[in-house]
């Protein structure tokens, strides 16, 4: 198990490597004049270019890359070239925001989903048919329209809770729980509804296998055979499905930290993508695929474990 983390950790790396250099490489396509923008239409064409100079923007884009890589391996990703601010300091204002959304929206996901796919797939019945629906209708739902019914229902008509702003978990625990439960819950409904569906097909498949009717033969409680022998076995695809979920999260974070008001690290992404500011856009980058990677890793650590078959000798 060791040499396997070792292994994904150093494709971790590579990944990582082969992603900056084409996200620069990208972002230095467009012909921008970061010196104009930053110094306005009515600066001469020298103040512009000494701008330049000073970013380091007048070198070819490979020697900028590798100049970024070199401090950013260090933990140095730069400064903002709009605003002037630290760039890692400005991401570790806004990560707790967006890590609060991810953690409840993981814990919400794999409790619901693991409770309505085990009971589908063990009782069947009308439980089963409502899975198989609101797998079909949290799927099919664009993600801004649950957001807006969430926010229309909750926040303006039954004002349970704030419809924007955000509360630090530090400030007050009451309100921080009040300002995430509804982005919380506009994220999980489409994850809830993919992996409850996961969950009951895999529980279906283990009951028809040979050893639970060899358990049932034995006289065990119905509820350890689900939970003791079915559960463990059922749950390496739905772990599966819960890490690449993880992604769909992110992107969803964006549009959700934007309707709900929340200085997390998707509006942030949405505000500094515009400017094309390279040094906010590539730290950001570079969080998020280390994110992914690391929610990977874990979620194959946790299939190895459930799984000995898929466990690496």
């Amino acid at each position: 198990m060791l040499s396997f983390i070792a292994r994904r950790t150093a494709a971790g790396a590579a990944l990582l490597f082969v992603i900056s250099f084409l996200s620069y490489m990208l972002l230095s396509i467009p012909d921008m004049d970061v010196g104009r923008q930053l110094l306005g239409q009515g600066a001469s064409q020298d103040l512009v270019d000494a701008r330049n100079a000073a970013l380091g923007l007048d070198r070819p884009v490979l020697a900028q890359y590798l100049d970024w890589l070199a401090h950013a391996v260090r933990g140095d990703f730069g400064t903002s070239w709009f605003s002037g601010e630290d760039v890692t300091r400005a991401i570790a204002n806004r990560l707790p925001v967006t890590v609060s959304l991810m953690v409840g929206v993981t814990l919400v996901t794999a409790v619901l989903s693991f409770l309505l796919g085990v009971w589908a797939g063990v009782r069947r019945g009308a439980i089963d048919r409502f899975v198989q629906v609101f797998a079909v209708v949290g799927y099919a739902l664009p993600g801004f329209l649950v957001t807006l019914v969430i926010v229309l229902v909750f926040a303006v008509h039954l004002r349970w809770f704030p419809a924007i702003g955000y509360v630090g978990l530090t400030e007050s625990f009451g309100g921080w729980l009040s300002t995430v439960t509804l982005p919380i819950a506009a994220l999980s409904v489409g994850s809830v509804a993919g992996v409850s569906q996961q969950v009951r097909g895999s529980v279906i498949d283990v009951m028809r296998q040979d050893y639970v009717r060899t358990l049932r033969a034995r006289g065990l409680p119905p509820w350890r055979i689900v939970f003791r022998h079915v559960l463990r076995n059922a749950s390496a695809p739905a772990l599966a499905v819960l890490g690449m979920q993880f992604v769909g999260m992110l992107g969803g974070a964006v549009l959700v930290e934007q309707i709900f008001g929340l200085p997390g690290i998707g509006s942030m992404t949405v505000n500094y993508t515009t400017r094309g500011d390279i040094p906010v856009i590539m730290a950001l980058v570079m969080f998020s695929v280390v994110g992914v990677i690391m929610i990977n890793l874990v979620v194959d650590i946790l299939i190895g474990w459930l799984n000995p078959k898929a466990r690496i000798a």
